[in-house]
């Protein structure tokens, strides 16, 4: 069984976030080559749209379930007790890989039309104002489905 630790890391407010610690994990799986997108073509795409709609994927990691062989190695230690975790965790090499290849899947047909994605972050856009409710509403529809 694997197990990792848990780190406090304070927060830029001087509140305590309990991490895990998945370094050692890291250091043994192998790298996803998924390959993430480059940034300033997705931001030269929102040229010539009237209306632009940003969007952060709270807590998006965990909206994907691991497989069921690796929640094994997702075990960690607290003081009351071990536990693992049953979807994607911050932390590890592969996730942003894992959650783009997951974003590309929701939107492929979207993408590079009205939507741009990186990792968690979406952006919809509108060639035109009056479409742009109607391009979210897509866009909410599409996240509904997974």
């Amino acid at each position: 069984m694997w197990i990792s630790s848990i780190v406090p890391i304070r927060k830029k407010n001087g509140q305590l976030r309990v991490c895990v610690d998945f370094r050692d994990l890291n250091n043994v799986c192998p790298k996803d080559d998924f390959p993430l997108p480059i940034a300033e073509p997705m931001i030269d795409a929102t040229t010539g749209h009237e209306a632009l709609s940003f969007m952060d994927g709270s807590s998006g990691y965990n909206q994907i379930g691991m497989a069921p062989a690796d929640e094994e190695l997702m075990t960690f230690r607290t003081p009351k007790g071990i536990y693992c975790y049953k979807v994607m965790p911050f932390g590890l090499k592969n996730v942003g890989a894992t959650y783009q290849r997951a974003m590309q899947k929701i939107f492929d047909n979207m993408l590079q039309k009205n939507v741009e994605c990186y990792i968690d972050d979406l952006v919809v856009k509108s060639k035109k104002r009056e479409n742009h409710f109607h391009d979210l509403r897509k866009v909410f529809e599409r996240l509904r489905r997974y």
